[in-house]
């Protein structure tokens, strides 16, 4: 049996590596599956939904400032998720005098799905740029995004997402070659025939006709009865596909975001990864056969290397022969760091053992992770913030994200109240607002 899950392991790596070198040979007589489209210059709306970001918000702001895509074509919206720190504040000042721009808040928490999808109710833009609040976009990003949208069928155009604080410790020098082959080696397969199923929402651009028709489904999500509140930027993607319509990967297009620097929170990471990935290789079970055949083997192939590496880690436990698996491990994460120290010549951090930890953090990514992702599928934190979204309705139009004061009351009521009321019910309150309640509260 312990022979059987090795040849099945080995043979699943095999697919896994060779795949994508067999269609990166092929792309260079049949291209990388990517055209474009120079003279196409639509409207464009960067939106981004934040949460607690405080002056960070700062440094993803300037970068959306600095993008070299025309002013006059563009806007910034900044979608405050009832913040309870100083963020609203440094979004408008680092926007203080900007054209174009904007930032508003929600009246209660909605997660950074419904954000977007509020927002898009305040431009008339025909592409939207999503961006995350902990990134910075590279100058040149928007840009060729937007060129990549060579025919209507594309319906969104996403970037690759790079470590910013790459030099901090051997944990992030480790991310920086796993985020290296998930982008040039993972992702080639679903480049090459332009079905690219995951898009990160740290930086992607979509036809907001695309979003605004897809809107019901992305508003209600479950597995199996369970509503499912995370993994939203590979659920999107995968219903773009689905519909019909055609994914785009530019890794020209560059963002940057900071990666964990304790293994701790490393892990947290990877846990709600671990169940966006069970909840998008589930949920793709029903369609992505249904495209070309190469990229549902190289999508099924992936959903089955993840599934058998627990059982093939038991059985190396019981049998013994963990050791030896580690060695294999250590030799392939040799290989593999060898390689991208080549890609990266000109990066003077770069090394061959960068990649060496990937060998002892898998076991607890993959081996244990796994199936503890699969248990907890019912998780309700939202994307990589730990707070839950509390209104389940379809997005209300833009004016809703006004603050609204409330009705007159009768009774005397102190000011401290009149706050803690307020705030339970999800409302904003300035001292405007308050002067107001408080004078209805008067007479």
């Amino acid at each position: 049996m312990t022979h059987m899950i090795f040849l099945a392991a080995c043979a699943l790596g095999a697919v896994v590596v060779c795949v994508p070198l067999f269609v990166l040979l092929g792309a260079s007589r049949r291209g990388s599956g990517i055209r474009y489209d120079d003279k196409f210059q639509p409207k464009v709306a960067i939106i981004t939904p934040m949460f607690n970001e405080g002056a960070m918000i700062r440094r993803t702001i300037a970068s959306l400032l600095k993008q070299d895509y025309p002013v006059h074509l563009r806007e910034i919206i900044i979608v405050d998720d009832c913040s309870t720190d100083d963020s609203y504040d440094h979004a408008v000042d680092a926007l203080r005098g900007v054209p174009n721009a904007r930032v508003v808040r929600n009246v209660t928490n909605l997660g950074k799905r419904r954000s977007i999808n509020r927002a898009l109710g305040m431009t008339d833009a025909e592409i939207v740029v999503s961006v995350d609040s902990d990134v910075v976009v590279e100058p040149a990003a928007v840009s060729r995004m937007i060129r990549c949208f060579s025919s209507e069928k594309v319906a969104a155009v996403g970037g690759r997402v790079a470590i910013l604080n790459e030099r901090d410790n051997w944990l992030t020098r480790m991310q920086a070659v796993k985020y290296y082959y998930s982008y040039f080696l993972i992702k080639r397969v679903e480049l090459r025939f332009r079905s690219v199923l995951c898009l990160s929402g740290c930086l992607t651009a979509y036809r907001r006709t695309v979003l605004q028709e897809l809107l019901p489904v992305l508003e209600n999500r479950s597995v199996c009865g369970v509503e499912i509140k995370y993994g939203e930027d590979r659920y999107l993607t995968r219903m773009i596909v689905k519909a019909g319509y055609e994914t785009i990967m530019n890794p020209h297009a560059v963002c940057r975001t900071v990666a964990p620097t304790s293994v701790s929170i490393y892990l947290s990471q990877q846990l709600r990864w671990r169940r966006s990935n069970m909840v998008d290789y589930l949920g793709g079970l029903s369609h992505v056969w249904k495209g070309h055949p190469l990229v549902a083997f190289y999508f099924f192939s992936l959903f089955v290397a993840i599934l058998l590496y627990p059982a093939l880690l038991v059985s190396a436990l019981v049998t013994g022969k963990f050791w030896i698996m580690m060695t294999y491990q250590l030799v392939i994460a040799f290989l593999l760091g060898a390689a991208y120290r080549l890609h990266a010549y000109k990066d003077p951090d770069a090394s061959a053992w960068n990649a060496i930890p990937l060998a002892f953090i898998f076991p607890l990514t993959y081996g244990i992770l796994t199936p503890v992702a699969l248990l907890t599928l019912d998780a309700g934190t939202w994307e990589t913030r730990s707070h839950v979204a509390t209104i389940d309705a379809l997005p209300l139009p833009a004016k809703a994200l006004a603050v609204v004061p409330p009705a007159p009351v009768a009774v005397k009521v102190k000011r401290a109240d009149l706050i803690a009321v307020a705030s339970g019910l999800g409302f904003q309150t300035t001292d405007r607002d308050l002067g107001f309640l408080e004078r209805t509260n008067d007479q």
